[in-house]
C-alpha cells in the first residue's frame, strides 16, 4: 500500500474548466484508492473548501497546505490533464518530490 500524492492543475479563469479538473482529479483518486493506495488529492481535497473561502485562487496559500503532504507521501503521482505542465503549482509539487528523492509518476486522464 503506497501513499500517494496526486497533483493536477486546477487554477484557471473559466470557473467550469475548475470544475472539470476538480472531476477528474477525483475519478483518478478513485481509481488509485481502489487498487490499494492511500491517496491525497488537494484538489478533491480543496476544491470544497476553496468555495467557502474569499482567497481559493491564492496558489501561496495552497502551496503552504500542500507541502505537508508531498513530504508525507512515498510518490507523487501527476494527472496529466491539459494544462499539467504549465501550472505553477505542479511544478512545485514535481520539484518538492523530486528534491526529497521521492518517485515521480505520470497518471493518464
Amino acid at each position: 500500500m503506497k501513499k500517494i500524492y496526486l497533483a493536477s492543475p486546477y487554477t484557471h479563469p473559466e470557473k467550469l474548466i475548475r470544475r472539470q479538473r476538480f472531476n477528474a482529479a477525483c475519478r483518478a483518486a478513485a481509481r488509485l484508492m481502489e487498487a490499494g493506495n492511500i491517496v491525497f488529492s488537494p484538489i478533491a481535497h480543496s476544491h470544497p473548501i476553496s468555495l467557502h473561502m474569499d482567497n481559493s485562487l491564492d496558489l501561496g496559500f495552497w502551496l503552504a497546505q500542500d507541502k505537508a503532504f508531498v513530504d508525507w507521501c512515498d510518490e507523487l503521482h501527476v494527472l496529466l490533464l491539459p494544462g499539467w505542465d504549465t501550472s505553477k503549482g505542479v511544478a512545485m509539487e514535481i520539484a518538492w518530490a523530486r528534491e526529497a528523492g521521492k518517485p515521480v509518476v505520470e497518471v493518464a486522464p
